[in-house]
């Protein structure tokens, strides 16, 4: 069987020769130190990106089948991007910059996490009418100039891309990635900018997820309709913290949720059965608005304080819930023990069916590359 005819078989509880080994990619800063380790060449820390064909080499050296977030993502936001600005020098070497959102951030020298933020463009109606509605139509160069993977290149959409999709003979896994429809809208926000406006200005905050509702319809649309043959269908969110939401679950279902049962319907009407959802976070609030409206497969069940399990969630609403996830990355920076009394936490997830493991998050600096070597090889000889 292929990774592909494996992990597809997994999902929907048919019979398969084993268990694929799957991985949500690698923060930059683990791969320049892996280059420096001498793991991997500069060009390949440089060049990685989901899916590519250099995704593809690192995944095969270190023992996994391939990155779940292997996708065709269309553009699903800003367009064009804001101009990145620096406003301000800090005596300590930080700058104020507005970002490509229209967002006033603080990069400090050396951080990794994500930048505390000053301000925002987007407050009033005014401001949205200005300066992100305009940027927030469907055209098809969103479409058309995405890169696809075609075996070993990156070639355009629209330049044989599409093509390549339509012939259906790739032997790996790809999806399409069908947006998101509140985490980028609170990327220009913030979650407090965002609750203000929901308070302050309702049929505003209604209008914005209207307009990337229809944007992530459009292009999902156009990304399928001609043809192009996928193997799942994707969404990101990013929209819940370790005690849960960022947003009230009623108001999530009342105003995003006929969105997502619009694309869904669309993405099933062409054989896309698996959807799947990137949310980081406590989800479980947010399940049944997924659940109800399309969503079958949870991503990436981050382990957490929480302790996320696909197992509860089973329970809750039976086999339909699928799930790629829930593996605990932080056992890849202790020892050969850890990895080993991980792999037999997920023995009885596996055994339920319908559930893939994969790293909950992205594989951090801190990773040691042996026992990753040794967590793909203790995963083919377990579920093998």
């Amino acid at each position: 069987m292929t990774h592909r005819e494996r992990a597809l078989a997994v999902l929907r509880y048919e019979p398969y020769d084993r268990l694929p080994i799957v991985h949500f990619g690698f923060w930059k800063e683990t791969l320049a130190k892996w280059a420096d380790e001498g793991y991997i060449t500069r060009e390949e820390a440089v060049e990685w990106a989901d899916g590519s064909p250099v995704d593809a080499v690192l995944s095969e050296r270190l023992g996994f089948d391939f990155n779940w977030y292997s996708v065709f993502h269309p553009n699903a936001h800003l367009d064009p991007l804001f101009e990145r600005e620096v406003l301000e020098e800090l005596s300590d070497g930080s700058k104020k910059v507005r970002n490509e959102d229209g967002v006033i951030v603080l990069e400090k020298p050396g951080a990794v996490s994500i930048p505390a933020e000053f301000d925002h463009l987007l407050k009033t109606w005014k401001d949205w009418e200005k300066h992100y509605l305009p940027r927030l139509q469907y055209n098809e160069d969103r479409i058309l100039k995405t890169p696809v993977r075609v075996n070993d290149r990156m070639i355009p959409f629209g330049e044989g891309g599409e093509e390549f999709l339509k012939k259906n003979e790739r032997d790996y896994l790809y999806g399409l990635h069908c947006g998101s429809l509140l985490g980028s809208l609170r990327n220009i926000t913030g979650v407090v900018g965002l609750s203000y406006i929901y308070a302050d200005a309702p049929d505003l905050f209604k209008e914005m997820i209207d307009t990337y509702g229809e944007l992530c319809y459009q292009n999902t649309k156009r990304a399928l309709q001609n043809g192009a043959k996928y193997d799942f269908a994707h969404f990101w969110e990013d929209i819940c913290f370790k005690n849960g939401p960022l947003v009230i679950p009623s108001v999530f279902d009342e105003l995003v949720g006929p969105h997502y049962k619009r694309i869904t319907d669309l993405c099933k009407s062409y054989g896309l059965d698996i959807v799947s959802l990137d949310c980081d976070g406590c989800i479980d609030a947010l399940i049944p608005t997924w659940f109800k409206n399309g969503v079958n497969t949870m991503f990436p069940i981050e382990v957490g304080t929480w302790n996320a399990s696909i197992a509860p969630w089973r329970e809750k609403y039976g086999k339909e819930l699928r799930g790629v996830g829930g593996m605990n990355k932080v056992v890849f920076l202790h020892d050969r023990e850890a990895v080993d009394r991980e792999i037999e936490r997920l023995k009885p997830l596996v055994e339920l069916g319908g559930f893939i493991p994969c790293p909950d998050h992205r594989i951090p600096p801190d990773a040691k590359w042996d026992n990753i070597l040794y967590y793909c090889d203790c995963m083919r000889q377990t579920f093998g």
